[in-house]
């Protein structure tokens, strides 16, 4: 089915990628380990190329040694910080668009997200005032503990998981960035603002690689598409 609304065509890219990974507790950051012959950040740098975005923005750490920008000379690199607030910030800084432009953020470390997916979050926010974000609803139950002991059970009936990317307008994430250095994601900083971001169905297989397990999942779901 062909759908009536066009999705958002111009926007930029940011890729926060400056993080140390210290739970995966291998020998490098955990967006350097390989999947398939190449690096899980190598494998998202591809995916969101297919975008066409305007522009595309990694903020990767100044000691970083494993960075070959030469595969990339379509992307720009900046110094990432030692938050990912940080680094998004140095990003936009980079970017310095004009008020309303559309910038992504997508995490380095999420290299099974659908690009399907993606063009329907772009479509989904195209006419909206403040943008949005992937999302999966909670399907397993969720306990609230204390000290060892299940303290209460939640209501996942309005619970979603938030994934990446998150797209929202140039000035409003700038400021919302700003207020609240520790968001652990745009939508959070946003919504700190009081506005409400659009939700769009992702999928489960949108991985974010944490730990070690995640690795041979991550491997399953990209031979899965070929790639």
């Amino acid at each position: 089915m062909v759908s009536s609304s066009p999705a958002l065509q111009d926007f930029s890219i940011i890729v926060p990628a400056a993080g140390v990974g210290s739970r995966m507790g291998a020998d490098r950051p955990k967006q350097y380990l390989t999947l398939g012959g190449k690096t899980i950040l190598a494998r998202t740098l591809d995916k969101l190329q297919q975008l066409n975005p305007a522009r595309l923005v990694v903020a990767i750490s100044p000691e970083d040694p494993y960075f070959d920008a030469t595969l990339y000379p379509d992307v720009e690199r900046v110094d990432g910080g030692n938050t990912r607030v940080d680094s998004v910030l140095a990003g936009l800084e980079r970017l310095d668009l004009r008020e309303q432009d559309w910038v992504m953020v997508h995490d380095a470390v999420r290299p099974c997200v659908s690009i399907a997916d993606v063009r329907r979050l772009l479509e989904g926010i195209a006419d909206d005032p403040i943008g949005g974000l992937l999302a999966v609803p909670v399907m397993d139950t969720l306990k609230r503990v204390q000290k060892g002991r299940v303290r209460e059970t939640l209501d996942r009936s309005e619970l979603w998981l938030a994934q990446t990317p998150q797209v929202f307008r140039f000035g409003p994430l700038v400021e919302a960035l700003q207020s609240l250095p520790g968001a652990t994601d745009e939508a959070s900083a946003i919504e700190a603002m009081g506005h409400k971001p659009h939700i769009v169905l992702g999928r489960s297989d949108n991985l974010k690689i944490t730990v070690h397990e995640d690795l041979a999942l991550a491997a399953f779901i990209l031979a899965r598409e070929g790639t």
